[in-house]
This record gives structure tokens, sequence and C-alpha cells, in this order.
């Protein structure tokens, strides 16, 4: 597979760092061509704004949107928006690997999200009619691609349970592995975290490097996150409410994954995570 890592942490040194050279390394061992987007290291702009698009109307109001779907389709964009893209392009896999900041991912990142999913490339394609809602949420242009994230955090895998002070995992990384990369099309493997980050001895470090190794080396065998698709059915158009009478009994984001695969995928997804040791303590 051509794989396209997109990392965001300053300091190479760091976990993340070792990570990102693990995964390479064993990307590349197994295969694949790989792509690095070191965002910190390219000194990636974060921001989108008027700048982004040069040859735009400056007597006339700045409209993003607007601005981003006409420089899309003229040609006009930005050389370092271009090149991500056809970096995407070429990818049959994306990886994102961040720290989890304050229960997200760091600004550089999203502001490669912003600046790169242009109109035309990452939304707004698509037939908008009563019939279909635009190619969107399993459809789009990545459609036939794969992603998967790879996160670290400090917090403890208690503080991100069911019952967790933090929210559920899982439920804080729908806005990225639902909205980021299902809604353009990709299908999403579950995520992999490394919890307790600050006491990461050599013994769990290599433990964690074993686990990401064998998640690795399946990416074309995991099963994705059991998404429902936007035009598959499910969704009345184009209010793109869940019909009645699917995922009865539940609520929240778990509303999303198709009913027959919502234990399955439930299941996965708490065993990919990486190994957090036991402990009675609950809040850091």
């Amino acid at each position: 597979m051509n794989i396209l890592i997109v990392y965001s942490h300053p300091e190479p040194r760091s976990l993340n760092g070792a990570i990102r050279d693990f995964t390479v390394q064993r990307l590349r061992r197994a295969g694949h061509a790989v792509e690095l987007s070191d965002l910190y290291a390219m000194g990636w702009k974060a921001t989108l704004d008027a700048a982004d698009f040069p040859d735009r109307d400056v007597n006339e109001p700045f409209h993003p949107e607007a601005a981003s779907k006409h420089a899309y389709a003229a040609g006009t964009q930005t050389a370092d928006v271009a090149a991500e893209q056809e970096k995407l392009r070429r990818a049959d896999m994306l990886i994102l690997q961040f720290p989890l900041w304050w229960f997200s991912m760091p600004a550089i990142l999203k502001g490669w999200v912003d600046r790169v999913y242009a109109y035309g490339f990452g939304y707004g394609v698509g037939e908008h009619s009563l019939r279909k809602w635009g190619d969107r949420y399993g459809e789009g242009t990545f459609k036939g691609k794969r992603a998967m994230l790879i996160v670290s955090t400090g917090g403890w895998a208690a503080h991100y349970s069911e019952r967790g002070i933090n929210g559920r995992m899982d439920d804080l990384l729908f806005p990225i592995n639902h909205g980021v990369l299902h809604y353009p099309g990709f299908e999403v493997l579950p995520p992999f975290v490394v919890y307790q980050t600050g006491h990461l001895d050599e013994s769990r470090f290599q433990q964690t490097l074993s686990q990401l190794g064998t998640r690795l080396d399946a990416l074309e065998q995991t099963d994705p996150i059991p998404y429902r698709m936007q035009n598959g059915g499910d969704y009345d158009i184009p209010s793109c409410e869940l019909k009645p009478g699917l995922s009865a009994g539940r609520s929240g984001f778990e509303i999303h994954l198709a009913d027959k695969d919502q234990a399955a995928a439930q299941a996965r997804e708490s065993s990919y995570s990486s190994v957090n040791p036991r402990s009675s303590v609950t809040c850091q």
C-alpha cells in the first residue's frame, strides 16, 4: 500500500517521535511505500485565511468556502496545500498521529485538515437532491481508502471509560473518526491509543510497540468501524436523520453504528488500545 502519515508533535525526541519512527520503519519493512508529513518540521501554516487564496478579488469580502471552491477548481491553491492533496491522492491509507490536547487534535493538525480538505476535494462533492445529499459519510473523494488514528494521552484508560471523568475515548474521537475521516469517504479503522504516557516505563514501551506492530501488520485485514453510510438507506434524505426503528435503545454517537455490528465493533475497539496498567487510582 501507499501510506501517508500526518504527524503532529513539536518534539522529535518525544514518545510520539519514537512511535512515529517505529511506525515508518515497520511499514517500510513490510513493503509499503510511506510518505511522512511532519507538520512541525514542515513549518505548516495552521490558519486558513485570505492569504491561502492569492488570486481572490481583494475588493470583495472574504468567504472561505467560496474562495476554496474557486481556487481548487481553478488550480490556484498555494503550493503547500496542493502538495498535501497529491499525497492524499496517492495514498491508499492515511494515518493521523497526534497527542490528545484539550480533548482533540493539536491546532496545527486541525489546520492541515482545514486547508487541505478544500471545497471540491474534501467536501462539497456529489449530487444534492431529494434523493441524495452529496457524496459524504462513506462516499466522496477518499472512498476506497482506509484511515486510522494513533493517539497518545497522559490520562489513564479508566479516565476515558464509560464512567470515566473525561468521557469515553470513542466519543472524544468521534468528530475525527466520523467527521474528518468517514465524512469524505475513508473506511476508518479503530484507533490505537496509548494511555498514561507520563508513566511509560521501558517494559510497557516495548509492549506498546509490539501491540502497535501487530496493528500495523494487519492494516489491510482489520475490519473498519461499522459507521452507517449516509446514502445507504438508513437516513431520511434530505433531513439526514436516522430512520425510525434503527438503533433502538441506543443514544448518542452509537446510533451511527450499524445495528448488527455494534457489539462486535465495541469489542474490537476496546481491544485495540495500548496496554494500560490497572490501578485503583481513578484520577491523576
